[in-house]
């Protein structure tokens, strides 16, 4: 075979660096979005913050009213408050030299009525949430009761395998025999003894802790409440013996074997409904996950307007100064590095003001589609799909799948990933179609509205939508119920 040259034509389309970073900032969450904009800030001298004449008005207004305040706060001291603070700033007890990272508060101390720092009653940024939040786990707290205890060291190395089998319900999955076994055979640990460490240790809090299972979890709590509390002999009985029979909420059965009356009966469900069957779940070292919204939705004299959070929407700029040196016309290294920098920030504002303008486009177009859902509630909600919304933008369906994903709504009736507002159509008889949304929210409706002693079936709520229009079959509402967390009709009866 002889090599040749030959001459082709064709296309071929080629995603640019700039265009990669336009796609990758749409597709990204809040959260993200704002790491990434950090970190351009950081590795990039040319761009910087944008602050606006509004913003240095609200914070001049801000400042003013604090000065005046604190004008207030001073002028209210007493004399001895007065004499007090005139000594600590006296030059006498002023130190020389101060580290640069050293705080106020840790050179001086802050007189009384006087708010200073994070945790300044009048400060409008105070974190009540991570003030008093704890960041101890199940385990921490049950170890932290048992350094409390009085035990023998043996005792103290069973408690703590103990401790080391709780789930975070507070549930003990470690066996006796687990803990035989572990132990050294030098220390001569039976079985008793692990059982007196266990039996001290289901008196920690929270009650109802180093359970072995639901039973003897709701036991241990009605064991520790008050001798005098009413009911509390007939709701051991019916826990101790008779638990699954509450658990299949066969109540004539329960009535017959514990010989109580219904209104006794019903006093005693009242008493074991108090009773907390996760009582670990209570104490969890999580922090608090917050959503925030991309986009607010509000009526305005019923006028429907879409906006940008701009919160998560900070506006950005060139640094003029560091521009200014560009227009240099030599070729030295640094030059070549402000130039580079310079079209990497005009890339990255232009990419984000893209993601912006898309951003706006889709969720209004979304609003437009959805005004009934906005206006009467879930059970309007109508068929939509990623195809409707891409034609109506002129986009194709990837990027509206991209800009909906993990991107939220502020609404009057709530916060809704713009994801919620897409669903698949069921006909109805009339020949239209019913999103699945609102079937959901039928569904959850005739639920809700049921007479808890005669818990419609699947097959009665098929029934009662096939009477409004909506052909479901039974499959089709178990699917739904399943996914809206609803037990089945059996589980949903109740005495009370």
């Amino acid at each position: 075979m002889k090599a040749s040259l030959q001459l082709k034509m064709g296309q071929q389309l080629t995603m640019t660096p700039q265009l990669q970073q336009a796609i990758r900032l749409l597709q990204l969450s809040t959260l993200d979005l704002q790491q990434e904009i950090q970190e351009a800030l950081d590795s990039n001298p040319m761009l910087e913050f944008e602050e606006s004449e509004h913003d240095d008005y609200t914070d001049a207004q801000q400042n003013n009213g604090d000065q005046e305040r604190e004008a207030a706060v001073t002028a209210t001291a007493t004399d001895t408050d007065a004499q007090e603070l005139g000594e600590q700033w006296s030059d006498d007890k002023m130190p020389d030299d101060l580290p640069v990272d050293s705080n106020w508060d840790d050179t001086f101390q802050t007189t009384a009525g006087v708010s200073s720092g994070s945790g300044s009653v009048g400060d409008d940024d105070f974190d009540y949430d991570s003030r008093h939040a704890t960041s101890d786990d199940l385990q921490g707290h049950l170890e932290w009761q048992l350094n409390l205890t009085p035990m023998s060291d043996v005792d103290r190395e069973i408690a703590t395998m103990l401790i080391d089998g709780v789930d975070d319900d507070g549930y003990l999955h470690t066996t006796i025999d687990d803990v035989l076994g572990s132990m050294d055979p030098e220390f001569g640990v039976e079985e008793d003894e692990v059982q007196a460490v266990l039996k001290r240790l289901q008196q920690f809090d929270p009650a109802g802790v180093f359970a072995r299972d639901l039973r003897e979890c709701l036991i241990l709590q009605l064991n520790q409440l008050p001798a005098d509390t009413p009911w509390l002999a007939e709701a051991k009985l019916v826990i101790g013996d008779y638990i699954a029979l509450l658990g299949s909420k066969d109540y004539p059965t329960l009535m017959r074997k514990t010989r109580l009356k219904e209104e006794d009966l019903k006093a005693v469900l009242r008493l074991v409904k108090e009773l907390n069957p996760k009582p670990g779940a209570g104490i969890s070292s999580e922090q608090s996950e917050y959503v925030v919204p991309d986009v607010i939705v509000r009526n305005i004299r019923d006028e429907w307007r879409v906006e940008l959070n701009p919160d998560i929407a900070p506006k950005l700029r060139v640094n003029s100064d560091y521009a200014s040196l560009v227009r240099r016309s030599d070729s030295s290294a640094d030059n070549a590095f402000l130039k580079d920098h310079l079209q990497e920030a005009r890339w990255f504002i232009k990419s984000l003001q893209s993601r912006n303008e898309t951003l706006l486009k889709v969720a209004t177009k979304i609003v437009e589609y959805q005004l009934d859902f906005f206006e009467q509630g879930e059970e309007a909600m109508k068929p939509l799909v990623l195809h409707d919304i891409a034609d109506a933008v002129g986009m194709h369906e990837s990027t509206i799948s991209r800009v909906t994903t993990q991107k939220f709504m502020h609404t009057p009736r709530g916060i809704f990933e713009l994801k919620y507002f897409f669903s698949s159509h069921v006909n109805t008889d009339a020949g239209g179609e019913c999103s699945s949304t609102a079937i959901r929210a039928m569904i959850k409706k005739l639920i809700s509205e049921e007479n808890p002693r005669k818990p419609l079936s699947d097959n009665k709520i098929a029934v009662v939508l096939g009477d409004k229009g909506i052909q479901v079959a039974r499959r089709t509402v178990a699917k739904y119920r399943e996914a809206m967390m609803i037990p089945p009709s059996n589980e949903r009866k109740q005495l009370i």
